[in-house]
């Protein structure tokens, strides 16, 4: 086989400990005889809490303990734990009320955790939950995303959480003015749940006076930091681990309030903590996505290139901050016509940001070629003979890998073998396959013998998580790097160890080679030296690195679906998809992120949408209201990639974790819409639910009809 570095397709070490049973998630690794937490939550939206009696659960069998917020905060807490900020327009910042631990006088959303209880089983601890009595005198629900209304928060008023803006908005407006054609569209990004396969949770213990906090996220040093902000302790008293962990999704990747209340009970107590939220608990506590209007104005010139743009979005933003919630001609014709051509680059936009390379022409061209569209007209005609609606969609999107530039690899030689250690963290992305088979390729040390750690504070001094797509392409240059230190001080040692110098001595990413000698011993085989002679100086070595710029991930997805006229079903029939995501590492591996991003795109277009009636209360807060893809309603995924290598990492790479999703949404409800075109119908918005798709038709028909 090929190195492993030449873009070769290489399977899964972990799926076979994923598949077999064998994963390590948070509730199997509990530790035995953990205490359960329970959370008493908010049954209404937003309300005064006049009665929270808790003595009665207190004096429940099993119980240890039950806290409400200002027992919290009597034990000197942190009650705030809400996010960062965003400028306002204005120069001031946006709203930043307190999110507090557990609820203080008021709840503002249905969900909200209240109390806890502290139990030795979970059916205690349900029982002690129904023992508390709590009274809450409702207040206004502001519903509507618009401000105004009773306000959730002092520090918020008319609701409004920012007013943030990018660009030049003077000279956009000007430029609209005069343009020669202007075209204008309501977009709605319907909110989703993301429910990933594992809820979160977490555990907690006291061990030889440190506090150990085990979680399902996303990394584990911005949960340390916050674990000691929130409880007052000094951050090397506490140690942070994360086992495999059921998917992320970012919602993940933030500090959650039940973290710091089982780090919190398991100090007070001085014994394990556990906490698992169930699915509906996660349908009303989890971070949700999207939810936004935006309003887009988009001006050309008499020759249809682009003069300006405008987009005016109101995010929804819930009760409260989450911690990173205030930062998220023929089409083909006109997307040719406005591209940034290849010999621009690096190019800077209006908003700053600097594009290194890119060839969008030419994806846009591959895709147009492997997906067939010159086919589509006789498609389209055999499904109209069936009595179907067809239609295709284009979405060509750029993105950029996000989150710090900043990671560090660290291996030890030990045991006759190599321990990497990763400052990301893998929610199911194949890290423990890549990572491991790139220091092997660089390194020739055999896969076999190469042991993967992450996720723990204490063995990483600090690392940047997963998210914003960056992990793979960070972290192999870390690595890479590291490589780079470990040849060069194996290097001299071995010149010093023969007698010659260190120039004679070179490394051919399998061996070192001795100049006039026959001596070409492994990595591993100079390390064992190194441990005899004493150099344990040696058996550790690691490099930290900072990346030149963000590369853009960009790409070209086409969907073609059909539309029932008499049912309103539309049935995803043809995808295809052309990536540009530079130098590909692990092929395969990259093709199952674009899959499953496709499939979560195509539920929130199709299906998913997060649903609340007039008094906050969610009313999909079960699988059997709240839509999911299923297997069957996926089409097979035509993948293949046209790549322009980012001059901004060494190994020209670019990211590729959210694209599905990203270009699937668009692509979709592009194809939709031209499917129900021909019909009249000028504007549909997403999900394409057969009723939504259906009443949509006949509104058209009835309008048709009347006229």
């Amino acid at each position: 086989m090929e190195k492993f570095g030449k873009s070769q397709s290489v399977k899964r070490v972990e799926d076979q400990r994923f598949l077999t049973g064998q994963g390590r998630y948070i509730d199997d690794i509990a530790p035995e005889g953990a205490l359960y937490a329970l959370f008493l939550r908010s049954p209404v939206a937003h309300g005064t809490i006049t009665t929270l009696d808790m003595e009665d659960a207190r004096a429940m069998p099993g119980v240890h303990a039950v806290w409400g917020g200002t027992d919290l905060q009597a034990a000197g807490v942190e009650m705030d734990c809400s996010g960062s900020v965003v400028p306002n327009r204005d120069g001031t910042k946006g709203a930043r009320p307190l999110r507090p631990v557990l609820a203080l006088d008021r709840v503002r959303f249905v969900g909200e955790q209240i109390a806890v209880v502290v139990a030795e089983t979970l059916d205690q601890a349900r029982d002690a939950v129904e023992a508390i009595l709590l009274d809450i005198d409702d207040l206004p629900v502001h519903m509507a995303l618009a401000t105004g209304g009773e306000a959730l928060h002092a520090e918020a008023p008319e609701n409004l959480a920012f007013d943030f803006g990018l660009g030049h908005e003077d000279e956009t407006a000007a430029a609209l003015k005069g343009a020669a054609h202007v075209v204008r569209l309501r977009v709605d990004d319907n909110r989703i749940i993301c429910n990933s396969m594992e809820p979160r949770g977490y555990y907690a213990e006291m061990k030889d006076g440190r506090l150990h906090v085990a979680q399902n996220g996303q990394g584990v040093w911005g949960p340390k930091s916050g674990l000691a902000r929130i409880l007052g302790m000094d951050a090397a008293d506490i140690r942070v681990t994360n086992p495999d962990t059921g998917g992320g999704f970012g919602m993940k990747g933030m500090n959650y309030p039940e973290m710091y209340v089982v780090a919190f009970a398991a100090r007070e107590l001085d014994a394990p903590v556990r906490w698992m939220s169930d699915r509906t608990e996660a349908m009303l506590t989890d971070n949700a996505g999207r939810d936004l209007v935006t309003e887009v104005t988009i001006g050309f010139d008499a020759d249809h290139r682009i003069v300006g743009y405008h987009l005016d979005s109101v995010a929804n933003m819930g009760a409260h901050n989450s911690q990173f919630a205030q930062h998220i001609l023929s089409g083909w014709d006109l997307r040719r016509k406005n591209f940034i051509k290849p010999e621009a680059f690096p190019y800077t936009t209006v908003s700053g940001v600097t594009y290194d390379v890119g060839n969008f022409a030419a994806v846009l061209d591959r895709v147009e070629a492997t997906a067939d569209l010159a086919g589509f007209v006789d498609r389209k005609a055999a499904s109209a003979s069936d009595g179907k609606l067809r239609g295709v969609g284009l979405c060509f999107y750029i993105e950029s890998i996000l989150g710090s530039p900043e990671e560090t690899t660290r291996v030890d030689f030990a045991d006759g073998g190599a321990r990497i250690y990763v400052g990301t963290q893998s929610n199911g992305q194949g890290h423990e396959t890549v990572f491991g088979n790139f220091l092997s390729d660089h390194s020739g040390i055999p896969l076999d013998r190469i042991t993967f750690v992450q996720g723990d504070s204490d063995e990483i001094a600090k690392g940047g998580g997963t998210g914003g797509s960056r992990s793979a392409t960070v972290q192999n240059t870390a690595t890479l790097k590291t490589v780079e230190v470990m040849v060069a001080a194996f290097s001299a040692f071995l010149a010093d160890h023969e007698g010659v110098e260190t120039g004679d001595v070179s490394f051919d990413d399998e061996r070192f080679r001795v100049k006039g000698s026959n001596l070409s011993p492994t990595m591993l085989e100079v390390a064992d030296l190194a441990r005899e002679a004493g150099r344990e100086d040696l058996l550790s070595h690691s490099a930290t690195i900072t990346l030149d710029g963000r590369s853009f991930p960009n790409g070209a997805h086409m969907a073609e679906v059909e539309v029932d006229p008499e049912t309103g079903v539309v049935s995803l029939v043809k995808y295809t998809v052309v990536d540009d995501f530079g130098n590909l590492l692990n092929p395969m591996i990259v093709e199952g992120q674009i899959h499953g991003g496709v499939a979560q795109g195509l539920g929130q277009a199709l299906k998913e949408h997060v649903v609340y009636d007039e008094d906050g209360q969610l009313l999909t807060a079960t699988f059997m209201d709240y839509g999911m893809p299923l297997a069957e309603e996926m089409p097979m995924v035509g993948f293949s990639t046209q790549p322009t290598p980012s001059v901004y990492n060494p190994l020209g790479m670019k990211g590729c974790g959210e694209a599905g999703t990203v270009g699937a949404l668009a692509a979709v409800a592009n194809a939709v819409l031209d499917a129900v075109w021909d019909t009249g119908v000028r504007e549909i918005q997403m999900p394409f639910t057969p009723h939504r798709v259906w009443q949509t038709l006949q509104s058209v028909k009835e309008d048709s009809a009347a006229a």
